[in-house]
Parts: structure tokens; sequence; C-alpha cells
């Protein structure tokens, strides 16, 4: 078991399968030693979360939606590892789109959710660029969708 199976072990996270693309796109490509993966959106085990922050949801509701975005992106920089964490080095960049009102100020806050869990996880190697977008809408009316960049061995 590598040290971020642990780890997430320790915090009771499990990942779900790497979900499947739900369009014409790839949920990863590899290019040299970067891994590019695309949004993944804020769901849990009861389906898609859903609402816009600021309005259906607070700030702390949004940020967890973006926990489970960074929960997805591992989940598929898994998937690219043939399983191995060990091969993951770091986090070089998430790009955060929160489906807010247009007067919300506090995306950073929101992805948050998602940057404070992959350093929980992953330690310095999850510190990373980043930017957090406002969204007038996403795809399903998710509250959350995360891309990452990740470099690997």
């Amino acid at each position: 078991m590598s040290n971020v199976d642990s780890r997430l072990a320790e915090l009771g996270v499990t990942l779900p399968t790497a979900p499947a693309p739900a369009a014409n796109y790839v949920p990863f490509v590899i290019v040299g030693d970067l891994v590019f993966v695309s949004g993944q959106i804020s769901m849990n085990e009861n389906g898609l979360i859903t609402g816009k922050v600021g309005v259906d949801l607070d700030v702390a509701a949004g940020a967890a939606a973006a926990r489970t975005c960074a929960i997805g992106l591992l989940a598929q920089v898994k998937a690219a590892c043939d399983g191995d964490f060990d091969r993951l080095v770091r986090v070089v960049k998430l790009t955060g789109f929160v489906n807010s009102s247009p007067d919300f100020t506090d995306q950073p806050e929101v992805v948050n959710g998602a940057s404070d869990f992959l350093v929980d996880v992953l330690g310095d190697a999850g510190r990373h660029s980043r930017s957090a977008v406002s969204a007038g809408a996403l795809p399903r009316d998710v509250a959350v969708e995360i891309e990452g960049i990740f470099q690997i061995r």
C-alpha cells in the first residue's frame, strides 16, 4: 500500500472508480511526466452536488463539494498511474470553477476545499499553483468543477 493509499485510509476516504467521460473527451492525457486530468464535478455517493454557491450553498458546503472534486482527481491520477500512487510526484496546478451568483466573491475559499484536501493527503507534494474562477453555470448544475495537472514518474 502506498503512502497516499495509507493516508486516504487514515482519513476514511475511499476513492471511487475513476468516472468515465460523459461526452467526447478522455478523462486524462499523459504528456511526458505530466498528467492532465479533465474536470471532475462535485459528486458523492448520493449523486451530484448541485446548486449555486452564494444562493443554494454556503461557502462551507461549496468547499465540501470542491473536496469531492479533489477525490475524483486522485481517482483519475491513480488510474493514469495504473493503480500505483508511488508514481505520483506532485500536484502542479488546479483550476477550479465555482457555480456562483454574480455577487459572490469567495471562490478561493470554496476551491480551498480541494487544495486543503490534497495538501492533507500528499503533504508538500500536494502544494500547487491554482486558479479559482466564477462560473454562471456548470454542467448538470453542479456546484464545483476542478481540473488538474499532476507530475508523475
